[in-house]
This record gives structure tokens, sequence and C-alpha cells, in this order.
């Protein structure tokens, strides 16, 4: 079991705090985000109201994936920003401290983060996504997803008339004492207007397009025509209307993302290729952000972190499109799944690795034999 240097700990303990107050910040963040985008898919239909903190909370679990690297990456930045302003870092190199005494604590942090961030993308966040998905389905097939309410008259869509429902089941699918108006001007001129009261109704769904329709049970239609003395008294026992069928929400048209790991292996599908390869580029990209870091880190005593900080922020995006383009590539065939994206991920690591041990390799003086460390 490794041993653990008050060296160790302290710097671990700097990154670890770090880390959780750049997590708070992004959580915020991403759930601002989210909630806005939540609300929007409410307000245009593509989202029921009753389950839309159901499905924030669902969606916050999957954006795990990308949170808790980008937090421990600021982490380790403003940790390491801060001690080399201080001096701290310039004190322990005077005193022996060499590029070894950064990696320990750094990976030590960057496996952690791994390890939670493989089990969300490998098994939590596509459980949360087809959990939300079925969240979402369930509601749409309540007739409180179409905006009715008990006791209150609510005008259904696409000129369908007003719809009154005296009780209506904690489930959403049956209905007690039903009233319903709509009127229609004919080719003629001639207004009709239809006015229907049934005993109960139920929601039911029909067809490909998941349409939704209530049936009315044991009621009575009335058939009126402005302006005329003739009108039609009809009894039934059943009588159908349809409701608006819930818009589909435009923004996850990718099927894969909801598939399990276990049925990514092996399938030939290419798209299916490329998600099975972004989940493992994910699962692998803490380690190499904190690797990445930990050159970024190094600045003089008196130098702003806002450059630094820019600079890290900028990488990590170009590496995420370059992680993106890469699964597109996968996708559409462009790039064997063998090869998947270690092209993107093994080079900044490489490069990182170099980079910092650079920082530390000792140098000759001009003129001089001594050797000193930079």
């Amino acid at each position: 079991m490794p041993r653990f240097s008050i060296l160790d700990r302290y710097l671990l303990r700097e990154f670890l705090a770090s880390s959780l107050a750049a997590a708070v910040v992004l959580l915020v963040i991403f759930t601002g985000s989210l909630f806005a985008d939540a609300v929007n898919k409410v307000a245009t239909g593509q989202l029921p109201g009753a389950v839309m903190f159901t499905v924030l909370g669902l969606h916050l679990v999957s954006t795990l994936q990308a949170l808790l690297p980008m937090s421990m990456f600021l982490g380790i930045l403003l940790a390491l920003g801060r001690m080399y302003r201080d001096s701290e870092m310039h004190v322990l190199s005077a005193s022996g401290f060499g590029p070894r005494g950064l990696l320990k604590p750094a990976a030590i942090l960057a496996l952690g983060v791994t390890v939670v961030v493989s089990l969300v993308v490998l098994w939590l966040g596509p459980l949360a996504t087809r959990t939300s998905h079925d969240e979402v389905d369930k509601a749409n097939r309540s007739v409180i997803a179409a905006g009715l309410e008990a006791g209150r008259f609510t005008s259904l869509t696409g000129g369908g008339g007003i719809l009154f429902a005296n009780s209506i089941s904690p489930d959403g699918t049956r209905l007690g004492k039903l009233f319903v108006e709509s009127e229609q001007t004919g080719k003629d001129g001639i207004t009709r207007i239809s006015v229907v009261t049934a005993a109960r109704g139920e929601l039911f769904h029909e067809g490909q397009e998941d349409n939704r329709f209530v049936a009315l049970h044991d009621g009575y239609r009335y058939d009126i025509r402005l302006g005329q003395d003739n009108w039609r008294l009809m009894q039934f026992q059943r009588n159908d209307i349809a409701l608006s069928p819930p818009r589909k929400d435009n923004g996850d048209d990718d099927p894969e993302n909801v598939r399990t790991t276990v049925s990514l292996i092996g399938d030939p599908d290419p798209a299916a290729r490329a998600e099975l390869q972004w989940r493992i580029a994910v699962a692998f990209g803490p380690l190499v952000l904190a690797m990445l870091a930990l050159p970024l880190a190094r600045q003089g005593p008196r130098a702003s972190p806002v450059g630094r900080i820019l600079i890290a922020v900028l990488a990590y995006l170009i590496i995420m499109n370059l992680v993106t383009l890469a699964r597109t590539f996968i996708a559409s065939g462009k790039i064997p799944a063998s090869v998947g994206m270690w092209w993107v991920l093994l080079p900044v690591f490489a490069g990182a690795a170099w980079a910092y041990a650079r920082q530390y390799a000792v140098r000759r003086r001009p003129g001089s034999n001594s050797r000193t460390a930079s």
C-alpha cells in the first residue's frame, strides 16, 4: 500500500478543495442551462410540465461525465497557480522537490475521478437517459400532459373546442362527467355548434404517431345550427374526440446514447462503435486532463492566473472538439473503429508529459560546468 507523506496529503487536499469549488460553480451553470432548456421545452409542448424536475435531475446525472473532469482540471490549475503565485512551489523546488512530487497527488485525484466518470458514462448516464425517456412517455399518456385540469375549462389545440372534466384520476387516464363544446363554420356560412356531455371518459392512444384520443362514454350530443330552428340530439354509448399529439423533442435524436454499454460491444453498426469509443474516451479523459494541467499551471510569482486559465479552457475546448470530430468520423465510416479516439488523447497526454518534464529539466549555464534546475 503506498505511503502518503505530509506533502502528498497537503497537495491532494489543495487539489480536492479547488476541484470541489470549481464543481459547485459549474454545477450552478449547468443546472441553470438545463433548467432554461427544460422550461423552453415545456412552453413549446415538447416536455410535460409534470415531469420537468424529474427529467432535470436525470439530465444532471448525465452531465457529471463532463462536469467532473472539467472541475478536476480547473481545480488542479487553480491550486497550483496559487502555490506558484505565493512562491510555495519555488520554495519546494529549492528544497529538492522534483517533478514526481506533483505526479502522485495529481494521479490519485485523476484516478478517483476516472472511476466515477467511468461509472457514469458506462452505466449510470445511459440508465438516466432511458429513465428520462420513459418518464416523458409515461407522462404523455396522461391527459394532464395535454394541459387538462379537473374543474377547469380547457381549450383544445387546433380549434378542437373546449373541454371540461369534473374529475381526473391521479394517473391522468380517466375522467368523470365531461363537457365538450366545439363550433365550425361551413362553406355555406352557417356556424354549427356541437355540445357533448358524457358520464365518464378515458384516454387512449392510436396510430404510429402516438395520437391521443379521449373516449367519451354514456352521453348525449347536441348539434345546433345558428340562425335555424332545426337541431339534433343523439345519445351514444361511446364517442371519441382527438387531443393534440405530444410534440417530439428534436434535441435528442441519437438513439445510441440510451443503449447499454454491453449492447454496444460487438455491434458492427458504425454509430454504435462511435458511441462505444466515445464512452471509452470520456472515461480516460480525466487522466489526460490531469497530465495537461501540470505544465499549464506553472507561472511566475506575480503573474495573473487569468491568462493560464484562458489557455487551459481553450485547450480543453480544442480537445473536446477533436474528440467529437473523431466520433463523427467513426460514425460515418471515415475512420476505422479500431483506431478509436486515441489519436487525439495519446498525443495530448504525451505532449503534456514532455512539457512537464522539460519544465523540471536540468540545464547547464553558458560557460559553466555546474548544473542547475529550472
